[in-house]
Parts: C-alpha cells; structure tokens; sequence
C-alpha cells in the first residue's frame, strides 16, 4: 500500500515512533494487564506519566518555576471563556488583537465577561494580505491584557514576531505553533494550545501561566475553569483525558529525541519554504500572504482556475495525500505540515502539484 500522508488541520498527524509505541503498549501497559485507557488517572503509574509530561515540556520550552502547568478538558474555545473569567471582572476591559477566525472567536466569547477591544491588524494592499505590526497597535490604556492569536489556522497567517509591550500582560492563542518553534515564555503572562496540532490526540487543552495572575477562586467562574482549583488539584478536579495526556507525553520524549523545539524548528523551516517556493514558482497556485507572515504550520493556497480545486482534493487522496481541502469558510487547498509531517510528504505533495499542473494546465 502506497504511504499516505496525512494533511489535516487537526486532529492532525502524530508522529509514527508514538503510534507504533501506542500500538505495543495498548493491551497491556507496564505490564499491568490493563490498557492505558483503563488505569486510574490517580494511580502510581499514571501519575508518573503526569509527571514525567510537566518535566519534559518544561525542559522543551524552558518554562520558568514561578509559571504553572496546566492540562484542562474543553479544548481552546473553552479557554475563550476561562481566561476573561479568572483574570479580570466583568466592568474590566482587555485587548483582542484579530488577525483571523480564530482570534475573532476568542473576542466574541470574551463579549460575554468583559468590555474587549477589538483590534483588526489585518491589512490588504493590491491583493497581498499584510499584518499591522506591534508598533502601530492602538491599544487601551486601560485594558487588563492582550490576547492575540501567533497563527492562524484557517488562513495561514503567523505572526512570529514576540510581543514587548512591557505594561501589559500578553496572552497567547498558541494552538498551532506550540512546540514548532522556540519563543520566550517570559514574555507572556499565559499561552494556551488544544493538543490536536503538535501536543497530542485531540481532548486536551494546555495552559501556561505565569503564578502571580493566579488569584483566590471565583464564585463566578465555573471550577472546571477555575485556574486556582486546578492547580490545587494537580489539573485533576475532575477525570482528565487520560489516552490524550499519555500521548503527549509520548509526543513530548520524541520530540526531545528529534533534537528539541530548535532542531524541529529548522525543519519546519525548511518543509515550509520547499512548498511555498513550489507555489511562487508558477502562476497555475496562488497563495496571496505577504511572505513575511506565512505560517510554517498551515499553508492555504488556491489554484487560479476555481473549478479545478474539488478535482485537485479528489485527485490528490488517490495519490496518498489525505485532507487538504480549505476549511470551508475559505475554502480552496490547505496544506497543515505540523512538527509530525516529515520531508517526505511535502516533497510528495510538490511533486502531486507538479504532475497536476502539466495535466490541467
């Protein structure tokens, strides 16, 4: 069987090495005679996973002692809602910097906790999609933090420039670039990532958060929320995803294995740039992003006549590459190439775009 690739936005590829590791350990996990879906989340064991999980991400982003590690249920949409309602009261304001969905979903849900701004640095000039830089957003005075999101997913937006407003608390939608490059945690006073891109299996949710927005438990925000509680009780008030949390401990060995966030970055880089280049070199795809703001994780590109993009999708599963129709809000090609992505499937996907140019051009 011819190997397949797998482009999916999330939930995405996982790195071979963990599921054949999965895979061996399924039925009976050290040697217990029960699989790892089966322990309890409070036994020695797991808690081991638990631990060895914090220790090696930390050692992967260089986490900080005086931040907390956190792993929540309700995936990004549900820190939408935790984050407004743990850090500030309702009459507080707070910045949205909207360059995309995503980041626009996070401020409509914020609508319901507090008084945002949002803040569109999204620009366009003769059909190039540019993004307003730090210096020129017009931020509130008043406002407790700004949230912004450092790629989007559905358009292909990266903003890999770090924040240095050092006035303001920064936040960070980091869902699909976590892990794929290195960024200084300092900076930020909490970054969040669903697991489904470069963490783990979809069920997850990460939180890093810096110790001193910790504040005394809300009456108003619901403990499953509740930043507080959940260090409290070590991310367990209630029965975590515990197959998603195992796997982004297996996520996070092989990672470390390959040569950390700097050694994966490099190749992201390079993954990135092939497909890019591929698609600057003919007018038959276009991809309309300023170069500066090209995402490395998720590359959305269309092709110029419209018509040929159903039998583009169609054409390419035959070929072993799985999932690359746009999200269906803009719809066109959209090529996911997460930490898991190795060469091999982009080079694939380059030579799948080459044989389908001469064919329908």
């Amino acid at each position: 069987m011819n190997k397949i690739y797998n482009f999916s936005a999330g939930p995405s590829m996982i790195p071979k090495d963990v599921l054949v590791q999965y895979k061996k350990e399924f039925y009976n996990w050290k040697n217990l005679g029960a699989s790892v879906i089966e322990v309890s989340h409070r036994s020695f064991e797991f808690m081991r996973v638990i631990e060895e999980c914090e220790k090696n991400l930390r050692f992967l982003m260089n986490i900080p002692n005086n931040y907390h590690v956190l792993f929540f249920s309700g995936g990004a949409r549900g820190q939408f809602s935790a984050i407004p309602m743990n850090l500030i009261k309702k009459n507080e304001f707070a910045d949205y910097i909207c360059s995309g969905y995503w980041s626009n979903a996070a401020f409509k849900e914020a609508k319901k906790y507090c008084f945002p701004k949002k803040i569109n640095v999204i620009e366009n000039h003769n059909n190039i999609v540019n993004v307003t830089p730090f210096s020129k957003w017009k931020l509130n005075k008043k406002s407790s933090y700004v949230h912004y999101c450092p790629n989007e997913t559905l358009e292909g937006i990266e903003i890999r420039e770090e924040p240095n407003f050092l006035d303001k608390i920064i936040i960070g939608d980091f869902s699909s670039t976590i892990l794929s490059r290195c960024i200084d945690i300092k900076k930020y006073g909490l970054i969040y990532a669903s697991a489904q891109k470069n963490i783990s299996a979809a069920g997850i949710t990460l939180v890093i958060i810096r110790e001193d927005l910790i504040t005394s438990e809300k009456k108003l925000v619901p403990s499953i929320l509740d930043y507080n509680i959940a260090i409290n009780h070590q991310s367990m008030f209630n029965t975590p995803v515990t197959l998603s949390w195992y796997l982004a401990g297996l996520v996070f060995k092989w990672l470390i294995n390959k040569g950390g966030v700097k050694k994966i970055e490099q190749d992201n880089k390079v993954k990135a740039n092939l497909l890019y280049k591929k698609i600057d070199d003919t007018n038959f795809y276009i991809n309309n992003i300023n170069k500066k703001y090209r995402s490395y994780m998720n590359v959305p590109f269309y092709l110029k006549n419209e018509k040929l993009n159903n039998i583009f999708i169609k054409e390419a599963q035959s070929f072993g590459l799985y999932a690359l129709k746009g999200h269906k809000i803009v719809g066109g090609i959209r090529a996911s190439i997460y930490n898991a992505m190795p060469i091999e499937g982009v080079k694939k996907l380059i030579k799948f775009m080459n044989y389908f140019e001469e064919k329908y051009r």
